[in-house]
């Protein structure tokens, strides 16, 4: 598990649609637009995305992920939970000798990946830590007990939205910046982010900061 640092603010996630946030509000538009797994599917795919995170968090990011920051991670994790997963995806993976989860019926992936809605309209691979959220999940609350694997917590700051990764015993997350000596991976345990000096990152109920938890709308 990655040292515990500070979380920072300006280098988070360049959102750029603040403005959006006035309509962030539980919503059916995602869920209704999008296909949904079945109870047993969504558990592998939670597997698989956990088990992608965990492996960015423990051996450092894959060169296979490019866009490096918060929902660059979930982007990244969900698109390849996605995929067919041969032995040499593996290889590069740096899973090989790991149990793994099964793969899902491609058919019922490939309409899923890497079609994030936009808040233009448009569908594609990219989208902001906002527009992840709002377009493309359904709000679970703001209890911590009520997040399942792959959940995510939202943060807003008015400027920077933040997203990170519910780990069933632990929260991870990558801050936005990356050197010659930080990957910008974090992995935190809750009691240490409720403890946290600045209180703007507590995943509780009381921070105005703390936007809520929210599920992928193609997960049961």
């Amino acid at each position: 598990m990655a040292n515990a640092l500070s979380p920072t603010r300006r280098q988070l996630c360049g959102a750029g649609l603040a403005s959006l946030l006035t309509g962030l509000v539980p919503s059916s538009r995602a869920a209704d637009a999008a296909p949904v797994l079945d109870a047993a599917q969504s558990r592998v795919l939670r597997d698989w995305i956990t088990v992608l995170v965990h492996a960015q968090v423990d051996q450092g990011p894959t060169p296979r992920w490019t866009h490096r920051d918060c929902a660059g991670l979930v982007r990244f994790a969900v698109a390849e939970a996605l995929r067919p997963h041969d032995l040499a995806w593996r290889q590069a993976m740096g899973l090989l000798g790991q149990r793994l989860p099964p793969d899902l019926d491609p058919q019922l992936t490939a309409p899923l990946r890497n079609q994030w809605r936009r808040a233009d309209g448009s569908q594609g691979a990219f989208v902001s830590a906002l527009e992840l959220v709002q377009g493309n999940t359904r709000f679970i609350g703001r209890q911590l007990a009520q997040a399942q694997a792959a959940d995510l917590l939202f943060y807003d700051f008015g400027d920077d939205q933040h997203l990170m990764v519910w780990m069933g015993r632990y929260i991870a997350y990558h801050t936005g910046r990356h050197d010659a000596h930080d990957n910008g991976l974090r992995a935190l345990r809750p009691s240490q982010l409720m403890a946290w000096n600045d209180t703007r990152w507590r995943p509780a109920s009381d921070n105005p900061n703390f936007v809520g938890l929210y599920r992928l709308a193609f997960i049961a």
